[in-house]
């Protein structure tokens, strides 16, 4: 049957204050020079529902923001972007989130005000939404207080309507990494975490080990994003490794895990194969680092295209749309 939305994505939304050619991070009590600042749509949920619209899938977007100039901002940019954004709550009584990046190198630290993404719960997000999409995709869970009691429920719905899953669970800022795999792995197409955020959801030592105990769930499809190191795949019976493609002139690795994200989840939509998959996703989120930001890189499907052309020389990755 066919479905309004190719994705239902549900998460966070912030705008990204990004403070780039630092020469260090701040200590307490002293004051240091960026030479550059960007603003611009932030969060990894999304970054992923914009860059994922830009390669030609359609969305819709549940989240919630302050009725404020950040949330007619959000609004504003995923409206031009084509994303559905009539699911998206706007509060007078809470105030949008937004992230301060310090840019240092190729790493970054965050300062998250989250504002109105705390907010958001099981009960925002309707039914007849979910059975307009043919896929689900969930990402900053540890971002959303409200949302996460109610995430097994969420996916549970999804699964009965007949949509497939993903999630990217991303950093934990308290660092509990309080959430029952066990619970969730079940209802989870693809997870989507990066190498350091699998070893503290299994509570490993270091990768090795987290790969071994995430064996077990032989039933989900489990990406490891890890920077240089590339990618690699469990599909329940192997793992494959993913190359990364090289850029030898980053800009900023904001949202590149999220730009992977979109690109594997674009492709596994085509009914590609994990391999395909897991090359576009690799590609994608190389692209994501020759612009600032998240969302730079994929201001059009032609640009990406460029991109994938000129400084990869990977024409047979380009997405038709």
């Amino acid at each position: 049957m066919s479905k309004e939305f190719d994705v239902v994505v549900v998460g966070e939304l912030n705008v990204d204050i990004i403070m780039d050619q630092i020469e260090s991070l701040p200590a307490i009590g002293k004051e240091i020079i960026a030479e550059k600042m960007n603003f611009t749509l932030g969060s990894s949920t999304a970054i992923f529902a914009n860059n994922i619209a830009t390669l030609g899938a359609s969305v819709c977007f549940v989240g919630k923001l302050g009725l404020d100039s950040f949330g007619n901002f959000i609004k504003e940019t995923l409206d031009k972007k084509g994303i559905d954004t009539s699911q998206i709550i706007m509060s007078s009584e809470l105030k949008t989130g937004a992230t301060i990046v310090l840019n240092y190198d190729e790493d970054r630290a965050n300062v998250t005000f989250p504002g109105a993404m705390d907010d958001l719960s099981l009960s925002d997000i309707k039914d007849e939404c979910l059975a307009k999409a043919r896929h689900l995709h969930i990402s900053s869970i540890f971002l959303q207080k409200s949302l996460l009691p109610g995430l097994s429920k969420l996916l549970t719905k999804a699964k009965a309507l007949g949509l497939t899953t993903s999630m990217d669970p991303q950093w934990d800022p308290q660092e509990k990494w309080d959430i029952d795999l066990d619970s969730l792995m079940p209802l989870i197409d693809i997870f989507l975490p990066n190498a350091t955020e699998l070893v503290h959801l299994t509570h490993s030592k270091d990768l090795e080990e987290a790969l071994a105990k995430i064996k077990k769930y032989d039933q989900s499809t489990i990406v490891i994003k890890n920077g240089h190191e590339g990618a690699s795949l469990w599909d329940g019976k192997m793992l494959i490794h993913q190359p990364v493609f090289s850029n030898q002139h980053v800009m900023d690795a904001i949202g590149a895990g999220d730009s992977f994200d979109a690109g594997y989840i674009k492709k596994f939509l085509e009914g590609c194969t994990t391999k395909e998959c897991l090359e576009y996703g690799a590609l994608m989120g190389a692209i994501n680092t020759t612009g600032h930001g998240g969302t730079s890189s994929f201001s059009s499907l032609e640009k990406v295209n460029q991109i994938a052309q000129s400084v990869f020389n990977y024409s047979d990755y380009v997405t038709e749309g």
